[in-house]
């Protein structure tokens, strides 16, 4: 079964983890039993592998939390080895790509030399030469590294908008896997 294969999410109060899973559920969709991705991994709900075995089957709620706690580990990664400031938008944009390649491939890469010399936008412009899974360019994961760069580069451009009444703005991201 999949569950949200398209959907527009409204994120209230700009929070990393929230914008991250408004980023990450779209693109991973959520699948209650267990299959394996382009590449042969077995996944999960929304693109959890850690645990995932053939045969499994697990509830909406335990997706969520699978979701909830391996966006934790991602955003935690990101944290350990970010040293530059970066706004919530592009910490976001940065925990779904640590989520999608993991946090080995994430420290080792351009992306974060640059991020951490405090070439942000260079950083952001990393995100799209991420496109191969299995020795394949994949349409998908394209599209979805562009729309990682899109939320990268708009936290360098609007890190943040807030109201007069002191929230901040509602960020709509249109994700369309």
């Amino acid at each position: 079964m999949r569950v949200g294969r398209k959907t527009i999410a409204s994120v209230v109060g700009g929070g990393t983890l929230a914008i991250a899973a408004a980023i990450v559920s779209p693109w991973e969709g959520t699948r209650l039993e267990s299959y394996q991705d382009s590449v042969g991994v077995w996944t999960v709900c929304t693109g959890h592998t850690a645990t995932a075995a053939p045969g499994q089957t697990r509830t909406p709620e335990a997706c969520r939390d699978l979701l909830e706690s391996d966006l934790g580990a991602a955003l935690a990664a990101v944290n350990r080895h970010v040293e530059y400031p970066i706004s919530n938008m592009t910490r976001a944009a940065l925990v779904s790509f640590a989520y999608n390649v993991g946090e080995g491939a994430f420290e080792r890469s351009t992306l974060l030399e640059k991020l951490n010399a405090g070439d942000v936008r260079g950083a952001c412009n990393e995100l799209p030469k991420w496109v191969y899974a299995g020795g394949q360019r994949l349409r998908g994961l394209a599209k979805r590294r562009a729309n990682e760069r899109q939320v990268c580069l708009d936290g360098i451009e609007r890190p943040s908008v807030v109201y007069s009444d002191g929230w901040t703005a509602r960020l709509q991201l249109e994700v369309s896997p």
